[in-house]
């Protein structure tokens, strides 16, 4: 649920972050060829050439020219639509897939995600309001603009145009009012929730009696339901993508939409997943089972052997080696206290960034493991009890 309602607080209540996870389908294929299709749908080139030839057609006969200039001039549509299409074609592909394009396709989804958050939530700064159940748009600007245009033009009569109702009502519903309440709860609980679950995550660990268990099964109970959600979002994804009619959208470019609104949370389940692994497995490895028994007397065996080796050759650490030896526990703390602290102050960690922080923990402890070897064999030298 932390997941969940974190992605959905970013996706449905945050314009910047909204806009840079879309930012990247500008220049996507897909996205770009149902955008042309849009395009020269929107365009409607096709009527414009039968209107056109019709009045050719139509002026030609008011004229009393032959009837069969007419009905050349209609029959001229059949060549005039393809070329005019191609033509629109080009043009349509130039900017869709030029430079200009990203820019374009920027500026509309935070236009657009910006009205949507005002709604929702009454915040921020635009020209939608919203007044019980009703939403209405401020053409104010629109209209100062036109007759600033009007005036510029040379018709002095626009200064009279007198200041009518400048808001237009877009939409009124009784849903609004639960849907305002439903965004403010998704605010709180993207807030909120991942702090709480780490609290009781953490409380339940610390108040449990054996804690290494309660630590092993708190981690694998993270990692199982990462998985469990990864699989449902794989499941909601070919739902979705097998109900959406092409008319809407087509596949590939639907794909690509999903997939990258889905990106976040994704990677956030397979950090949190691979993070619930790797502490489970430190937490079992940390127990008294007989595989992890035998795990911790071969690391120890393999620091005895090479601290023996070193110490034949003359490379001692000393006091350090024999003060490690006695503190061994405590500074092993301490090297998982600054990685649990790194993990917490990386910036969007990801499966990678757990894989090499245990790493570097292992390394940590490898050296506490060889730095306590060289002090006891410094001891058992000295003739002290090793």
């Amino acid at each position: 649920m932390s997941v969940a309602s974190m992605w959905l607080h970013d996706v449905v209540l945050d314009t910047d972050r909204y806009v840079a996870t879309v930012s990247p389908l500008a220049k996507n294929p897909a996205i770009q060829d149902a955008a042309l299709r849009h395009v020269r749908r929107a365009v409607e080139i096709h009527r414009s050439g039968r209107d056109m030839t019709a009045d050719i057609a139509s002026w030609l006969r008011r004229h009393r020219l032959p009837p069969k200039a007419a009905h050349a001039a209609e029959r001229l549509v059949a060549k005039l639509d393809p070329a005019v299409d191609q033509a629109v074609t080009a043009v349509a592909a130039d900017v869709v897939r030029g430079d200009q394009f990203p820019a374009v396709w920027v500026g509309a989804n935070r236009a657009a995600h910006s009205a949507v958050v005002r709604v929702l939530t009454g915040k921020g700064h635009g020209s939608v309001e919203v007044d019980g159940e009703t939403v209405t748009l401020d053409v104010g600007a629109a209209l100062a603009k036109v007759k600033r245009k009007l005036r510029n033009a040379g018709l002095s009569s626009a200064k009279a145009v007198p200041d009518v109702d400048r808001r237009m009502v877009l939409f009124h519903s009784a849903q609004l009012g639960p849907a305002r309440a439903a965004a403010h709860l998704l605010d709180l609980a993207g807030t909120w929730l991942p702090a709480l679950t780490a609290l009781l995550g953490t409380s339940g660990v610390l108040l449990a009696h054996g804690r290494r268990r309660a630590l092993a099964r708190a981690a694998l109970g993270t990692a199982a339901t990462s998985l469990a959600l990864a699989v449902g979002l794989a499941v909601a994804r070919r739902y979705c993508l097998d109900h959406l009619p092409p008319r809407v959208l087509p596949g590939a470019a639907a794909a690509a939409v999903y997939d990258t609104l889905l990106r976040v949370p994704r990677a956030t389940l397979r950090t949190v997943g691979v993070l619930g692994l790797v502490v489970a497995l430190g937490a079992y490895l940390a127990g008294p089972g007989r595989l992890p028994r035998a795990a911790r007397r071969s690391a120890d065996g393999a620091a005895e052997a090479a601290a023996r080796w070193s110490a034949a050759r003359g490379l001692r650490t000393g006091r350090a080696g024999t003060w490690a030896a006695g503190h061994r526990r405590a500074l092993a703390a301490g090297a998982l206290l600054p990685t649990a602290v790194a993990f917490g102050a990386w910036n969007h960690p990801t499966a990678l960034t757990v894989l090499f922080l245990a790493l570097v923990l292992l390394a940590a402890l490898a050296v506490i493991a060889l730095l306590a070897a060289t002090g006891r064999v410094t001891r058992s030298g000295a003739g002290r009890p090793p």
